[in-house]
């Protein structure tokens, strides 16, 4: 299992939107790469695009509010040797494009990225409609697609570099609010590898994107009460990492996973999946309840959904009983 240094306040964290890394990532990798190029939809300021537009205007296309239609022009701009990123809110890119994306990109390989913006409950007063909170499952299930949910701005930024690099279809989860920065310029990233963050014995928490954050405060009040508690960096969803789950469910005996998704069908049921086959242990997951999303502040709404560090403490507890 893969470790790194913890370098941060986890008190008082330095908090970035994890869309800023997505737009400084896509404008590296369109230096990188005159490949490269951009489709808009509408809302490029709010994902951030509008770096990559203002700096390679000729590379940028604006569709307007036609989710399906992003989809088949970036899959024709993939069969011309492109590179095509496609940004949107993901509740209405992967949403409204999932025909498109199965058919026409996935069920061909197509070289097309894909960000989806606005992930999860914190993006709070825009309410339901636009809370992103089933997408990766139903981007997961998908043959040929890759999954990614980085922690921070900085991961963020890594996985977009990493993603123009790859060959293949990949979705990359990102948020609106700022969160907090738990990695750095140092912290390795590779797609497909999660990594340890906090070392402990007694219970292994499994989180990703901005709940990677709330582990490693759990994982602090744990320590305070006796408990140690393993955090894992789960970013890449699919290809999933299974030996690290492995080796930290074998370490531990005891794991709770933790997501800002729906527990069915996301990271906690991908967690369960790999588990199930080869190391059988007992099992909390911390993530939306079977419910659609309301209109509110952020913070509230993670409190009220249970998305804290205090509700991980109370899993933990619990499924340490279990053993």
């Amino acid at each position: 299992m893969r470790s790194v240094s913890l370098n941060i306040d986890i008190d008082n964290p330095q908090k970035i939107p994890t869309r800023f890394g997505y737009g400084e990532g896509l404008l590296e990798a369109g230096q990188r790469n005159k490949e490269v190029v951009a489709l808009g939809a509408d809302i490029t300021g709010s994902v951030k695009v509008d770096l990559f537009r203002d700096a390679f205007p000729d590379r940028f296309i604006s569709l307007g509010i036609a989710e399906q239609n992003q989809i088949g022009v970036a899959a024709g701009l993939s069969l011309m040797g492109k590179v095509p990123f496609v940004t949107n809110y993901g509740v209405f890119l992967a949403g409204r494009g999932w025909d498109e994306i199965r058919t026409t990109v996935c069920y061909s390989n197509l070289n097309v990225k894909l960000g989806g913006a606005h992930g999860g409950i914190s993006v709070g007063p825009d309410g339901a409609t636009h809370q992103a909170l089933e997408e990766i499952s139903i981007m997961r299930c998908l043959p040929n697609m890759t999954v990614v949910v980085p922690s921070d701005s900085i991961e963020t930024k890594k996985a977009t570099l990493a993603a123009a690099e790859m060959v293949g279809p990949i979705y990359i989860r990102f948020g609106r609010e700022k969160v907090p920065v738990i990695t750095d310029e140092s912290t390795p990233f590779t797609i497909g590898e999660a990594y340890c963050m906090y070392e402990g014995t007694d219970v292994a928490i499994i989180a990703c994107g901005a709940m990677v954050y709330e582990g490693l405060v759990a994982a602090k009040e744990l320590k305070k009460e006796g408990i140690s508690a393993m955090v894992i960096n789960n970013h890449t969803i699919k290809p999933i990492d299974r030996a690290t789950i492995v080796e930290a469910a074998k370490a531990t005996g005891a794991v709770v996973t933790v997501e800002e998704h729906q527990i069915m069908g996301g990271m906690g049921s991908a967690v369960l999946e790999v588990l199930a086959q080869e190391c059988p242990v007992p099992v909390e997951m911390i993530g939306i309840m079977d419910r659609f999303g309301e209109s509110g502040d952020p913070d509230v709404l993670m409190k009220a959904f249970g998305l804290t560090g205090e509700k991980i403490v109370e899993a933990a507890k619990r499924v340490i009983k279990r053993k």
